[in-house]
């Protein structure tokens, strides 16, 4: 990826055949696939890539098991196609960058024979949709490998679990290293740029996108023949400055999840709660030495802030302790965060979680734009498939050339699951720090330790005790295009999900080389690291957690 500066350069001196708008899932999808297909592209967003739906998921790559549910209980032959798309994506992902992707089985606890075959079934039906993509079949386990498995799971009335297969990812690292793999193919990309007005020919066509670089506060222009709105939740506010008075089409759902020490559950294995008091399904599953709690589904509203609230993190832990021996408290939670999901309107669905998590293609008539509403992360490559082929069209191009089906991403291209011993044998790297830049880097683990030659300063942990070093900050700022510590911290390192007293430990350090890097005066960098301890702190307290008694 090139220096932020440069690539506003390149933007600026040229016309491209398509102009992405969104540099989240959807948004860095599309641009790759168009990049590859021959068609120069460029990617804006305006904020940074991964800073909002894209970097709140449920860190799963699945087929939806509660919306198979739905398709089987409402004969819904809607869901049941999301799932299969789901699944066959499913496979693609993981295969495309392993280092960031990989299978993962979770237990669902039966506690009647009923229940069992239940889902046992609807498992096995599971695996057969998946068809070729199938990572491992589902299974039924007895109590006591259940509970040798899962020692924290409630053995009271308990008769077994089912176990089966779903992919699990690194959504944030996920999205930057799809931006790199597009940059790689020649295409341009630039964050913290915002559209602020669309431009149109004598017919009432899009020629022209004006942005406002948020860092200079400066506009400038960018020209395409065809732009692609793919900013998710904010779907809306893109198609009504392409075309005035046009039918919103988003109903947005707020999903939390929360964190704690993944020794607080006991195992290592991933647990599905299969239904809440409101009908809904719970994940509890290990994340990055972590577990990862979530989620919730409440209608939303754009100006809503995107917090996790006390009500939210009770609602979760109380769901979950009705499965688990010794009950989760609210103290023990290291941090948490909370997205946005833009959902097609449909007049039959009376609330968000009966809304199918499918995506559609909107040309519109009169401007041109091409939006790409609703999905679901696991899906984003076959909706760009889905998007370009649109842009094609009405660029009036033959529909077809779609390479992303087997095309490894950036850092992909070497990597096997023993990378990690190469960094750590070459760079005489501690084993933790080893594993952790393999999983966030790939073969390109290699760049940042290399930076340790010019400053052996850099080898220093970012926070003692941790596994990410220094040299990421640097490498980040150099070639990723973060400019904020946040920008560091929640999504090229992933420091602040691990715990928020952790990245407030961290903030002086990021700050520190972020100022060097960027040109920062110590008065910048100083509040630069105020306003993002605040931020912090303030996220804690809504949550209920006093941040003196959080856990690390």
């Amino acid at each position: 990826m090139r220096s932020r500066s440069d690539a506003r350069q390149q933007i600026e001196a040229k016309h491209f055949d398509v102009c992405i708008i969104g540099g989240g899932a959807t948004g860095t999808g599309c641009a790759l696939d168009a990049q590859l297909r021959g068609l120069n592209t460029v990617l804006v967003e305006g904020g940074d890539f991964a800073s909002a739906t894209s970097s709140s998921s449920t860190k799963l790559v699945h087929g939806g098991v509660r919306y198979l549910q739905q398709a089987v209980s409402d004969l819904d032959a809607g869901q049941y196609r999301v799932v299969k798309r789901a699944l066959h994506e499913r496979k693609i992902a993981l295969q495309n960058a392993p280092y960031l992707a990989h299978p993962l089985e979770l237990l669902v606890p039966c506690y009647s024979q009923s229940e069992v075959l239940y889902f046992q079934i609807g498992m096995k039906l599971y695996d057969w949709i998946s068809g070729k993509g199938m990572l491992f079949p589902s299974r039924h386990l007895t109590v006591e490998e259940s509970l040798q498995r899962m020692p924290m799971l409630s053995p009271k009335g308990l008769v077994g679990t089912v176990a089966y297969a779903d992919g699990q990812f690194d959504d944030s690292r996920y999205d930057i290293t799809l931006v790199e793999t597009f940059c790689d193919a020649g295409g341009q990309a630039i964050n913290y740029t915002r559209v602020v007005d669309l431009k149109k020919d004598s017919a009432g066509r899009l020629t022209e996108a004006v942005v406002e670089d948020r860092e200079s506060q400066a506009t400038f222009t960018i020209r395409a023949k065809v732009f692609v709105n793919a900013t998710g939740p904010f779907s809306d506010s893109i198609r009504e400055m392409a075309h005035p008075g046009i039918e919103p089409r988003l109903r947005l759902a707020k999903g939390v999840h929360i964190l704690f020490p993944v020794e607080a559950i006991g195992g290592h294995d991933a647990l599905l709660i299969p239904k809440t008091d409101d009908g809904r399904v719970i994940f509890a599953i290990p994340w990055m030495g972590r577990l990862l709690v979530g989620t919730t589904d409440d209608e939303a509203h754009p100006s809503d802030e995107m917090v996790v609230l006390r009500s939210e993190v009770e609602y979760l832990i109380k769901h979950l302790n009705r499965y688990l021996v010794k009950p989760l408290v609210l103290e023990q939670m290291v941090s948490g965060f909370a997205g946005v999901r833009p959902l097609v309107r449909s007049k039959d669905a009376l609330n968000t979680k009966k809304l199918i998590r499918d995506h559609e293609v909107e040309v519109d008539e009169q401007s041109g734009l091409v939006s790409v509403l609703g999905g679901k992360w696991t899906t984003y490559r076959a909706m760009a498939e889905d998007a370009v082929d649109h842009v094609q069209v009405s660029m009036g191009l033959p529909v077809g050339g779609c390479r992303t089906t087997d095309y490894l991403l950036h850092g992909a291209p070497g990597w096997n699951a023993d990378y990690w011993q190469t960094l750590e044998a070459r760079y005489h790297v501690s084993r933790n720090t080893a594993r952790h830049l393999s999983q966030k880097f790939g073969t390109m683990a290699v760049k940042i330790l290399d930076l340790i030659a010019q400053d052996p300063q850099l080898e220093n942990p970012i926070v003692e005790g941790q596994p990410p070093i220094q040299a990421e900050i640097v490498y980040a700022a150099r070639n990723e295009m973060a400019r904020s510590i946040e920008d560091i911290l929640a999504r090229r390192i992933g420091l602040q999900l691990y715990g928020w007293s952790l990245a407030m430990a961290a903030a002086p350090v990021v700050g520190t080389h972020l100022a060097r890097e960027l040109g920062w005066s110590a008065t910048e960098k100083q509040k630069a690291v105020e306003e993002y301890e605040n931020k912090i702190q303030r996220l804690m307290e809504v949550a209920g957690l006093v941040p003196e008694h959080a856990s690390v």
